[in-house]
């Protein structure tokens, strides 16, 4: 079974979108929905932490190019989350998006609070609870 939950929280004036599970042919559409609905209501700085994805196809990079190129349209910013493991190895997006040829193309960091700040991790940051959730399953 596909699935999928995307938990949003603001900071400032970045949004963040936390996804968890599988971004394929079934379940990307309802993250381009969130990425066209936030940028519809005024919200331009998306950060969106891919950290929890445990399969990404060629529709999910699609999602990401897209989002990243509506944001560019609007001069917004586009940040990703693709932490690395304990070894130093890539997630399972992260090698898509590099096997592709696309991970050049977007602002990746290890976590949100690096994001957030355009630096690296900060040390001890805590951020609020998920305040939005959306699943979906066939």
């Amino acid at each position: 079974m596909t699935t999928i939950e995307v938990d949003e929280n603001e900071y400032g004036s970045w949004t963040v979108f936390r996804v968890r599970g599988e971004m394929d042919l079934v379940t990307s559409p309802r993250i381009r929905r969130r990425v066209h609905d936030a940028v519809a209501g005024g919200r331009h700085d998306l950060v969106i932490d891919l950290s929890a994805v445990r399969f990404c196809d060629s529709s999910g990079v699609g999602v990401l190019i897209a989002a990243r190129r509506l944001l560019r349209s609007c001069g917004g910013r586009l940040r990703l989350i693709l932490p690395e493991d304990r070894e130093g190895h890539v997630g399972h997006v992260g090698r898509v998006l590099a096997a592709l040829g696309v991970r050049r193309l977007f602002e990746v960091y290890e976590d949100v609070p690096g994001a957030l700040t355009g630096t690296a991790a900060l040390a001890g940051a805590t951020l609020p609870r998920q305040q939005v959730t959306d699943r979906i399953a066939p």
